[in-house]
């Protein structure tokens, strides 16, 4: 054997992986002395000395600037061998060395092979290399998502042209928690936060908060599970839920995640466009309405024009230059950090010293503060009290106090109290409870007096712009604590992504929780209820309600937050193309192959442009408080299979199942999939349906279309351990009669070419099994196993390929066998596993078995019927079986005829029923007629067949034939001598031709002391009858032996002219021949006829009248089936 060459490689003492010029190395230079001449008997090597040594993982490389690694190696000069580091040829200006195999074929006699210690398993390196080269290769592993075309191209980019990878420095602050702060961190905390506390109250905003965060820790506690259960690449939440779930949830799932990663996009521009519109530049509202009511729908079109800008220009900046999308990362997280401390600083201030922020009620309603110059009915104009703005809004004129006022504003006072009480003031009791509005009710103040007067709806009020509720504020405020797999997502650059991942997830996830928690308590504690349950800050002119309380201006947190929301919608916008690209180079879902595309540079262009269309639905729909509630439900999802894949591969103790983080549990990670199950229905129950319908349909389409991926997921292991479980189930006992169906082993027979002879024989199981139960096809090779392995594997493929050709579900086994029977035997004993096992053989009828010289053809068949019949299974014997239909050719009428001669479980009355269910057979009816002796009475067989048949619920024609007893025809007669003397002749014509063989054999093995036997004789009986007069040796005995045995020949062919037929024979020759014409005369244009089938003689010696007479009882029928039962009842009357 001659190991293909390999590269040379230098090796160092500190096993050390050291880039140096293949001239730097002493030993491989022009001027270096052969190594062989030196003197000492073993080599010492310092730390600069070295040798070259082989590698049998690394490709050949151009040795152009190549790096090579270094390794110790011994050398015993004591041998003849001459070293390899003076074999350098030149190639085109390049040097090259060859390697030093025991096996190459440069290799010179009294060469030693200088890995000696490892000789002994050197013939099986190709395949198994030695773990140096192992450990080599994993050091230089590179994180690149596994299955991606990138990954495959990297292993097999030769040593010289690799660039050298920047080796991941980032740590734990840098790497995780702050992404992860960053991304948590969102629009919902400046703009929504206050208002859910406002609504809800402190007590229930604080479980919302609680719940939602306990979700979020909870599937970071199995996210850290899974991240560190070994490398994972770069690919994030995707290629966690994938590789542990499989390609269908991971495709369903990373959708999800994609989906809502796009929809967050929207979701921060339309709150970047809230802020801008709202707080900084309200004056740039193109459309505009003086009607309260129809003001939010003039608000809704502003959102939708600027949105789709914003977007536009984002989409833009991402395709332009995406590195300045990162770089500018630590400015928008510095806003974030800023504004939130900002938010604390004016807490503490208010409690000694509060902002004046003025809130101006009528009676206990709110009013909006926009159009109000004055919190007052009057105002005094030099010394002359006149009539406020907000009595011309009240009032019919503006001008005088005898105009027509409404009738609350006639008995209410106009208050004014602080919008900001302060941390001390004790306003948290008042905010402690709920209070939800339906949409148009104006914002009260519970505490505040009164008149019992409706009044008229005015659009100086402070309104509700949503119906609100618990479930609504869930959907609303969950995205604000998503963001936590942007340290998973960041893999492939941390320096110990499996330390990193869990310490900085679970801190940010800390960090941010206690941020929300104390923000609920803080805004309940210092800020005025009316003003929490003002969405927009209408009644404190205009200004964001979390920057009233912010200290030392609202401006901070309104240019911070609007900052911020811009740079987590670019991250957004940046982040999901590149997960659909993910998604796409897997090839699981075949219709976004388009999407793996990429500019040169590698950005995803065509995935921009579909998250730019996807974004821009959102953008449309132009409400955050509408978006949120979809991307929670996507999120929800993606995080409950997180958990639930965790949970999976902690049940299932998979052995890779190892990972570093320990402080996870499956009943943790049942308990946050719970949550987010309920959060998804709490939330909105029609979107958590949509969602599972998005993600259902993905699942489905994957499994059915979609390319299989085996990456050792959970699924597989759960449907392994299920498996497990149901076959143990099954093990318990037999299947009762009701549950009985038919579990085919299917015989193919092979040719020459390893194709299927009979492939109609598969569409018939195919059309008998209508896709239920188990169905294994079975082949037998003759030969070796050891020499054949190859030729068993090609056949094994040509069958799989068929079954799929022919829609079988089922499995394939192949066996390769030193006989034919023995092979069949051995499939019949051992296929299947516990209680899925077989319980019908169906095979072909053997063909022209009478023009053919060689008996193994029926005498393999026979066999076959005999081992069925031992192991007590059904058989099911298909003639002309090529003329069976083909599942694109059903027939349009037509009978299904069966002959019940004799009663064995069942099985006929079963199998017409089956093959009706499907199309092919589904219009032919089923006719079934009985034989009636003499003795009979066939009127009371017929109703009492008719009865039987109405019990099992069949649908049939019943028939009952009679039979007389009538004298054996001539015809019979002369067809049973045929027979026998067929019979006879056949036999001494094989005799003869056996004694021609074994001499010729005995000629070419005089001198062999070995068994002679017949080669590729599957016949052992004959052997072993004639064996005793086969001598070794030529001699006189051998000789006569010989003659006498020629002699006997000739009187057996004389005695052919004078044998009488045996009378059992004719008997059975005359039943067959009776049989044939009923069944002919019957059914000779039925589309089947399924008919009991004779079991073989006791005695071997009939085995061929057998043949005949089943030929003779089915001939002239274009198909039958012949049926055997298994000896068990497989259909019962009872329910």
């Amino acid at each position: 054997m001659h190991p293909p060459e390999t590269t040379t490689k230098m090796a160092s003492v500190r096993f050390m992986v050291t880039p140096t010029k293949i001239d730097d190395i002493p030993g491989l230079s022009d001027t270096s002395p052969d190594l062989s001449s030196r003197s000492s008997s073993r080599v010492r090597f310092s730390s600069r000395e070295s040798v070259p040594e082989t590698s049998r993982s690394e490709p050949m490389s151009e040795m152009s600037g190549a790096t090579t690694s270094l390794a110790t190696v011994a050398l015993d000069p004591g041998s003849d061998r001459t070293s390899n580091a003076q074999d350098v040829t030149e190639d085109d200006g390049h040097k090259k060395a060859r390697n030093a195999y025991l096996n190459n074929s440069n290799y010179e006699e009294g060469d030693e092979y200088f890995d000696k210690n490892l000789a002994l398993f050197e013939e099986e390196m190709d395949t198994r290399p030695k773990v140096s080269s192992l450990l080599n290769r994993m050091a230089n592993y590179t994180n690149l998502t596994q299955g991606a075309k990138e990954h495959e191209e990297a292993e097999n980019i030769t040593e010289g042209k690799k660039k050298p990878t920047k080796t991941p420095q980032m740590g734990t602050f840098m790497g995780v928690y702050l992404p992860c702060l960053q991304n948590i961190f969102g629009v919902i905390l400046f703009l929504r936060l206050t208002w859910v506390v406002g609504t809800a109250g402190v007590l229930q905003a604080f479980a919302i908060v609680l719940i939602c965060c306990c979700c979020t820790m909870l599937t970071a506690i199995s996210m850290s599970a899974i991240a560190t259960n070994g490398v994972v690449p770069a690919g994030g939440s995707y290629f966690m839920i994938s590789r542990a779930l499989g390609p269908e949830f991971g495709g369903a799932v990373g959708l999800c995640f994609y989906l809502g990663t796009t929809f967050a996009a929207a979701m921060y521009i339309l709150g970047a466009i809230e802020i801008f519109l709202v707080y900084i530049v309200p004056r740039a509202a193109i459309f505009r309405s003086d009607d309260a009511l129809k003001e939010s729908a003039a608000m809704l079109n502003n959102m939708r024009v600027y949105g789709t800008a914003f977007l536009v220009l984002m989409v833009l900046v991402v395709f332009i230059g995406v590195r300045y999308v990162n770089k500018f990362a630590s400015l928008f997280l510095a806003c974030v950090i800023v504004s939130i401390l900002a938010i604390y600083a004016g807490a503490i201030k208010s409690s000694f010293a509060p902002p004046h922020f003025p809130v101006c009620m009528l009676g206990n309603r709110t009013l909006s503060s926009r159009h109000i110059d004055v919190c007052s009915k009057t105002k005094e104009v030099n010394n002359v009290t006149v009539p406020s703005k907000l009595w011309g809004f009240f009032c019919n004129s503006s001008q005088f106090f005898n105009a027509t006022c409404d009738e609350y504003f006639v008995h209410n006072n106009v208050t004014s109290v602080q919008g900001i009480p302060g941390l001390v003031s004790g306003i948290i009791t008042e905010n402690l409870w709920s209070n939800y509005l339906p949409k148009g009710e104006i914002i009260e103040k519970p505490s505040a007096k009164s008149s019992d007067v409706l009044g008229n709806l005015n659009h100086e009020y402070v309104l509700v712009d949503i119906t609100t509720s618990f479930t609504l504020l869930v959907g609303i405020f969950f995205p604000s604590v998503t963001g936590i797999m942007a340290g998973s997502n960041r893999s492939g650059d941390l320096k110990d992504a499996q330390k990193s991942i869990p310490i900085g997830t679970i801190l940010a996830i800390l960090t941010t929780s206690f941020v929300y928690l104390s923000n609920v308590v803080l805004f309940g504690a210092c800020i005025e209820g009316v003003v929490l349950r003002d969405k927009f800050g209408d009644a404190v002119k205009g200004n964001l309600v979390v920057g009233t309380l912010s200290w030392p201006s609202p401006w901070v947190i309104v240019i911070g937050s609007f900052f911020s929301t811009c740079g987590a919608g670019l991250q957004s916008l940046t982040g999901a193309p590149r997960l659909l690209q993910a998604i796409a180079k897997d090839n699981i879902i075949p219709f976004l192959r388009v999407f793996g595309h990429s500019k040169a540079n590698g950005e995803p262009t065509w995935a921009l442009l579909l998250t730019a269309a996807i974004a821009e639905l959102g953008i449309l729909i132009a409400s955050l408080d509408l978006v949120a509630p979809i991307l929670s439900m996507f999120f929800l999802m993606c995080y409950l299979f997180v958990n639930l894949a965790c949970a999976l591969q902690t049940l299932l103790r998979t052995p890779n199942w190892r990972p570093r983080f320990r402080y996870y549990h499956w009943a943790l990670s049942f308990m946050g999939m719970s949550i987010c199950l309920a959060l998804m229905f709490i939330s909105s129950w029609y979107y958590a349906i949509v969602a599972m319908v998005i993600a259902g349909m993905i699942y489905k389409y994957i499994e059915y279309q979609g390319a299989e991926k085996e990456w050792g997921d959970g699924i597989r292991g759960l449907s392994l351990s299920a498996a497990r479980f149901a076959l143990l189930r099954l093990e318990e006992g037999p299947p009762h009669t009701k549950n009985w169906r038919p579990q085919l082993l299917v015989l193919l027979k092979l040719d020459e070419d390893l194709h299927v002879k009979h492939p109609r024989l598969l569409t018939f199981a195919s059309q008998l099994k209508a896709g239920k139960g188990l169905t294994i096809v079975g082949s037998v090779i003759v030969g070796n196993f050891l020499e054949n392995y190859g030729e068993a594997l090609a056949a094994e493929q040509t069958i799989k390929h068929l079954m799929e050709a022919e829609k079988v579900k089922g499995f394939s086994q192949l066996v390769v066998a030193a006989k034919l029977r023995e092979g069949i035997s051995h499939l019949i004993q051992s296929c299947g596993l516990g209680g899925m096992k077989h319980n019908t053989v169906v095979m072909g009828w053997p063909n022209g078995w009478r023009q053919s010289e060689d008996a193994r053809a029926w005498k393999t068949f026979i066999g076959t019927v005999r081992v069925t019949t031992a192991a007590h299974l059904a058989l099911l014997v298909a003639k002309n079986v090529s003329f069976f239909p083909s599942n694109v050719e059903p027939f349009s009428e037509g009978n299904i005829d069966v002959w019940w001669i004799v009663h064995d479980g069942g099985m006929l009355m079963l199998l017409p029923f089956l093959l009706k269910q499907h199309k092919v057979w589904r219009k032919c009816s089923i006719r079934i007629f009985t034989v009636a002796q003499l003795e009979d009475n066939s009127i009371q067989m017929k109703k009492d067949l008719a009865t039987f048949l109405y019990h099992l619920r069949i649908e049939a024609e019943v028939e009952v034939v009679e039979m007389h007893d009538s004298d054996i025809s001539a015809y019979t007669y002369e067809r049973t001598l045929m027979m026998e003397q067929r019979s006879q002749m056949l036999r001494h014509m094989r005799l003869s031709k056996t004694e021609r063989d074994r001499e010729a054999q005995l000629v070419k093995d005089r001198n062999s002391m070995l068994r002679l036997t017949s080669i590729g004789s599957d016949e052992d009986e004959e052997t072993e009858t004639y064996q005793e007069k086969v001598h070794m040796t030529w001699t006189k005995d051998k000789y006569m032996a010989s003659r006498g045995q020629k002699a006997k020949s000739m009187e057996g062919f004389q005695d052919l002219l004078n044998m009488r037929p045996d009378q059992s024979n004719v008997r059975r020759m005359h039943t067959a021949v009776k049989l044939n014409e009923v069944i002919v005369n019957k059914s000779h244009e039925a589309k089947l006829v399924l008919l009991n089938m004779p079991g073989p003689p006791r005695n071997p010696e009939g085995d061929e009248n057998y043949m005949e007479f089943l030929e003779v009882l089915t001939e002239g029928l274009e198909r039958v089936l012949l049926v055997r039962g298994g000896g068990s009842e497989v259909i019962t009357i009872y329910s």
